[in-house]
């Protein structure tokens, strides 16, 4: 990698830290205000979805918003994943034991892959657990309805992997092949979670907690507390939050990589940023994570602060920085080359 490659990031790193404004820190009241909201209306729209009647006005109006809010609240596992270890560990715990532990979700499951994503001896190779075109092909109708069914089909995956959670404690390397191959988030199953410096404890406990949680479920069903409907209903609520997530990863690179380790400066130029508001960008790119090839580029920027470190980068740096070719206009301008191939 030559010094020549990384001048321009060099170049935004030090626009950055000589603002005035210390773009790199964290605002506790900003994390907690938008998990309070966001959860409080995901989880009264998703109860007014769940208590309503089979097809009723009220079911049908509240499913797209229990989506959106669900949806809004499961993407703060990204801010989850990239605060250092001893940052806001309150944070964390409630966040995990809110929504990750009651939507079998937790960062536990997340973090490291996400972080292995943005790792130049990961990204965009085959084993890259979230560069989608390593799950299909790209212009293949077959393929592309295949990776539809992947998504419709992984909570099962999810549900079924936490239900049998016990039993991969019964021998180390039952142990052992589960953690590294069961316990991410990732529909690329080429990746292999790196467990050297798992902290198997709390994975452990994280991972019965969701044992318990989905154990219930059945449960209350079996006993009377609730109907059988209700399964199929909260199923088809993990499904669609599943797919707007995925709908949002089509359009988090280019996806041009040939395969192989990247240089952090094809790396983020593979990367996009948006800077338009059209509504498709706004539904799937919540917290202002549209920045996205900005946070790749400093991945330690607060959620918070990408758009005001965006708006200053576009005003300081060089005309002529390869920084402002990262604005793409719309979430399908690069979703339909990513899916077509056109």
């Amino acid at each position: 990698m030559s010094p020549t490659q990384l001048n321009w990031i060099h170049d935004a790193r030090v626009a950055l830290k000589d603002s005035e404004v210390d773009f790199f820190k964290v605002n506790p009241r900003r994390f907690w205000s938008d998990f309070i909201v966001s959860a409080t209306f995901a989880y009264v729209s998703a109860g007014i979805y769940l208590a309503a009647p089979l097809f009723s006005a009220a079911q049908v109006i509240a499913f797209p918003f229990a989506i959106f809010w669900l949806y809004r609240s499961g993407s703060l596992i990204h801010e989850v994943a990239h605060l250092p270890r001893n940052e806001m560990r309150g944070f964390k715990l409630a966040w995990n034991m809110v929504i990750g532990v009651v939507t079998l979700a937790p960062s536990t499951f997340f973090t490291a892959h996400h972080r292995d994503h943005h790792s130049g001896r990961m990204y965009g190779t085959p084993e890259d657990p979230e560069y989608v075109v390593n799950v299909f092909r790209r212009g293949s109708l077959a393929s592309i309805i295949l990776y539809g069914l992947h998504i419709i089909l992984f909570p099962a995956f999810v549900v079924l992997r936490f239900l049998l959670a016990p039993l991969s404690f019964i021998h180390p390397r039952v142990r052992d092949f589960t953690l590294r191959r069961l316990s991410s988030f990732t529909l690329n199953w080429n990746y292999e979670k790196n467990i050297s410096r798992l902290d198997r404890r709390m994975f452990a406990a994280v991972e019965l907690l969701c044992w318990a949680r989905v154990s219930l479920m059945f449960i209350a069903v079996a006993i009377g507390l609730t109907v059988w409907p209700r399964l199929p209903l909260m199923y088809l609520l993990g499904a669609s939050t599943l797919l707007f997530n995925q709908m949002r990863q089509v359009a988090d690179h280019h996806f041009e990589s040939n395969g192989t380790a990247m240089t952090m400066d094809a790396h983020i130029l593979d990367s996009c940023n948006y800077t338009k508001n059209d509504f498709l960008t706004w539904l799937f790119f919540p917290f202002a994570i549209k920045f996205h090839a900005l946070h790749h580029m400093f991945p330690s920027l607060p959620y918070h602060n990408l758009a005001a470190a965006h708006e200053y980068l576009e005003t300081n740096l060089q005309n002529d920085s390869p920084y402002r070719s990262l604005g793409q206009p719309t979430w399908w301008s690069v979703a339909s080359k990513t899916i077509f191939k056109v």
